[in-house]
């Protein structure tokens, strides 16, 4: 969605501290700014959210707390970068702070087509492409990336490294048509390209890759409609953000950077009400292209800490986006001059079949007992250039949780000299369209709360006993992850590998301490070697599990890293080695797709998908769902869903 289809969003009263800040509240917090530190008209707003309150305000009196709104602002004048709290109390400046020189906030919305529009006003750029037959300007299409860090000083200025593609006509897809070799990099402060780089002449493709029904012809006819109903209404209820669905009980949240968070997510189990996670969400992910050509090697974009990818949500639609019955969440983000804005429907919540949860047939009497599954997701939908990512969330009856990334959209494209195939890439034709190989790492962070907030880790391997009588014995060793360094691990598929986050205080059944385990699927780590600057920029995705003692200050895995130097985020939390057992810890994943391209990623890639598992391991005292109901019979017989016709 662009900033132009955004909405002014309506003034809503807030009602629990938890709940993203309204309208209205961003208003005032950037009123507030323009009346002191930011009162120049050179001041951009980078991102307003809501200042969350602490944990132990959290357990008080609600009544108490004092709604604030934290902002990240950038004065274009200088190009320094500041930080700010609002209390909406009064409509005051209570903290305000200047970031260190080389730091450089998010890119915002509006910057997107202020680069493209300014390029293509510049001499220089103009000539370039003309000298590549590009003259039609309003078929040149300028895509902003992430300027990254390289070992070169940028001197404190707020970069851009664009990209050139090209279209034959208006609705032409312009990914078939790079320009290899041209980068344009571009000072967001001053609006001015500081530098072409010409890394020389290769042909644009010139073939084709539309996706569009007039060019792909007659869509098919066989494929029926399915209908996904609730004839007795919804399982779920929905006051204001809190949502309660079977035994789960949570809060949705939405911040700029993150996209949806969830808060406060708890289980009822025998009439209590037990904290599983206290927040959870998507808090970076990275795409590093393993293609070491002048173009292709420095395109290692942080979507989250970048781009801010909650901003970039879709408006979703309902039975293109999702089907069911669906209730909308709205995500509020601001403009660069603080203006709120509204992406309508930004977050899409629904119930889902998922086949059975549970079956037995008992061939001695001829019966069976079968209880249907089903899931509850919660997800956003966002496009990042060429790409569209979507976060699922999936809540399950017996106390799983799924944490899904689907990817699709259209392939970051390279060009090559006809009849010559990159050897790190995939050849799409044999116009001279290449896609480089890449990767797509993302990490999660869980603030746990299992059944309080004293918890700890284990590291779960199965073990072959060198004793073995039988040759056939195995079983698995949990070791305690002790200090932050010892749980800096990564997943070995040898091994069987999984992780546990446990409560010794709390115990089940046989005395164990209650657990929930997290499956370690899809666990990738970065391709490039140390030395790389993407592995110094990106150190959360040198492991794919880490653990840390709670600090509210500490929310992302690779700091602020447009245009960082390395070295913040994890590494840099880690390096004091805190105690981590039996104490307030933050598990944080990492995790990904490793993109070999195939040809049917072209022109638009099916969606793939990656992700990870959370399950109850000793947390209940035994299976959950048994008091699941029989599923009603059909008049034909036939077993159906419960509550369908």
């Amino acid at each position: 969605m662009s900033i132009q289809e955004a909405d002014i969003a309506p003034s809503t009263a807030s009602t629990h501290p938890l709940d993203p800040l309204s309208a209205q509240e961003i208003t005032r917090a950037v009123a507030a700014l323009k009346r002191g530190q930011a009162s120049a008209d050179s001041f951009r707003f980078v991102q307003v959210e809501l200042h969350e309150p602490s944990k132990s305000a959290l357990r008080g009196d609600l009544s108490a707390i004092i709604r604030q709104a934290d902002a990240v602002l950038i004065d274009r004048a200088n190009g320094r970068s500041y930080d700010a709290r609002i209390d909406l109390g009064t409509d005051t400046v209570s903290h305000w702070s200047e970031w260190p020189a080389h730091v450089q906030p998010p890119i915002m919305l509006d910057e997107f087509a202020e680069v493209e529009e300014n390029c293509k006003k510049d001499s220089r750029v103009i000539e370039s492409l003309a000298s590549r037959g590009l003259t039609d300007l309003d078929l040149v299409c300028i895509e902003p990336w992430s300027a990254g860090y390289y070992g070169v000083d940028d001197e404190g200025r707020r970069l851009m490294r664009t990209l050139v593609f090209v279209r034959h006509d208006p609705d032409d897809n312009p990914y078939a048509h790079p320009a290899e070799g041209l980068i344009i990099i571009y000072d967001l402060n001053s609006g001015e390209v500081v530098e072409i780089e010409d890394n020389g002449f290769v042909p644009v493709p010139h073939a084709t890759g539309n996706y569009l029904p007039k060019h792909v012809g007659p869509a098919r006819t066989d494929i029926k409609p399915i209908e996904i109903t609730s004839p007795q209404g919804r399982s779920f209820d929905v006051d204001g953000q809190l949502v309660t669905w079977g035994d789960w009980k949570f809060r949705v949240g939405f911040t700029p950077r993150e996209g949806v968070v969830l808060h406060q997510i708890t289980f009822r189990d025998k009439g209590r009400d037990r904290s599983v996670i206290n927040r959870a969400s998507l808090v970076e992910m990275v795409v590093p292209y393993g293609d070491p050509s002048p173009v292709q090697h420095k395109k290692n974009a942080f979507d989250a800490g970048e781009y801010n990818i909650g901003a970039l949500a879709n408006s979703l639609a309902l039975g293109c986006d999702c089907l069911g019955e669906i209730h909308y969440f709205d995500g509020i983000v601001s403009d660069s001059h603080g203006n709120p804005l509204t992406i309508k429907n930004a977050v899409c919540m629904h119930e889902e079949d998922d086949s059975i949860m549970w079956k037995h047939y008992d061939y001695r009497q001829d019966t069976a007992e079968v209880r249907r599954s089903r899931k509850l997701i919660i997800s956003f939908i966002a496009t990042v250039a060429n790409y569209e990512y979507g976060f699922y969330w999936h809540l399950y009856l017996d106390g799983t949780i799924e944490f899904l990334v689907k990817a699709t959209g259209i392939l970051s494209t390279a060009g090559q000299v006809p009849g010559t195939k990159s050897p790190y890439g995939q050849t799409l034709n044999n116009d001279g369209l290449y896609a480089p190989i890449h990767q797509h790492i993302f990490n999660v962070r869980l603030d746990f709360e299992l059944d309080g907030t004293q918890n700890a880790a284990y590291e779960v391997d199965t073990v072959v006993p060198e004793d073995n009588p039988t040759h056939s014995c195995f079983y698995t060793v949990d070791r305690l992850l002790e200090r932050e360094q010892d749980a800096a691990r990564r997943a070995d598929a040898g091994k069987h590998r999984f992780w546990k986050i446990v409560n010794h205080q709390s115990r089940n059944l046989v005395d164990e301490p209650v657990a929930y385990r997290l499956q370690p699927t899809d666990a990738i780590t970065l391709c490039a070697t140390p030395d790389s600057w993407v592995s110094k920029r990106a150190g959360f995705a040198t492991n794919n599990f880490w653990v840390t003692a709670y600090d509210e200050t500490e929310r992302y895995p690779a700091g602020d890293p447009n245009q960082s130097r390395g070295g913040d985020g994890l590494p840099q939390y880690i390096s004091a080695n805190r105690d981590i057992v039996d104490q307030d810890i933050v598990v944080w994943y990492t995790f990904g797709m490793h993109h070999v391209v195939r040809l049917e990623d072209w022109p638009v890639m099916p969606r793939q998908h990656v992700g990870f598992i959370l399950q109850p391991h000793g947390f209940f005292d035994q299976n959950p769902t048994l008091n699941l109901p029989v599923p009603e019979r059909k008049n034909n017989g036939h077993c159906g869903c419960e509550g369908q016709s």
